[in-house]
């Protein structure tokens, strides 16, 4: 029995040696015929100004903050307009509805179920950054920095994390600091590869 096994194998490596043999064999006799251009003719380098319209990340400390302002009353508006179809009327979170985004309002526990910008974002600068690039879902990159400062200032204030008079601009935001940073902490392991 062992002397077939060890027959089947040799067998097996001789017509794998064959097989690789005769692809490379036939591979040389064919050429490609797909004729795929080098450029396909569409599209044209990015620019500074292509580059810098997407050049937009804010860092935690506020680094990367466009100028502009806004407050709770103006986000209220907005939000009314362009966001309760998604998040509902108040952002909060309503038993037997099902949205179709998640809640953005709760208590500021970290305890409280679901995870919201109240009690799990650990930096308000997120917020902007996040809203700034991604909100409105049917439109993303859409709102004005104004906006997105108001939108900030109206889901902190309902999140009872600053108060409704607070002006929010790149001066004000970063000092914000969130009920959930404490939860957060910094990688600073040191010894293999470094995460910053």
């Amino acid at each position: 029995m062992k002397t077939i096994f060890i027959l089947a194998g040799f067998a097996l490596i001789a017509l794998m040696a064959f097989t690789n043999g005769a692809v490379r064999h036939h591979a040389a006799l064919v050429s490609d015929t797909t004729n795929v251009p080098a450029k396909f003719g569409f599209g044209s380098p990015a620019t500074s100004q292509d580059i810098a319209k997407w050049d937009i990340a804010i860092r935690p400390d506020g680094k990367g903050l466009p100028p502009g302002q806004g407050d709770a009353a103006k986000g209220k508006a907005i939000y009314v307009l362009k966001c309760s179809a998604c998040h509902g009327a108040t952002g909060a979170d309503v038993a037997g509805v099902k949205l179709p985004a998640p809640p953005l309002v709760s208590d500021t526990s970290a305890k409280n179920k679901p995870k919201t910008i109240g009690n799990y974002w650990p930096y308000a600068t997120t917020l902007f950054d996040y809203m700034r690039r991604t909100m409105p879902y049917n439109l993303p990159g859409s709102l004005t920095d104004n906006e997105v400062y108001s939108l900030t200032a109206y889901l902190l204030n309902a999140n009872k994390i600053i108060s409704a008079d607070v002006i929010l601009d790149a001066k004000t935001l970063p000092g914000i600091i969130m009920p959930a940073k404490k939860l957060f902490i910094v990688d600073d392991r040191k010894g293999g590869p470094e995460v910053k």
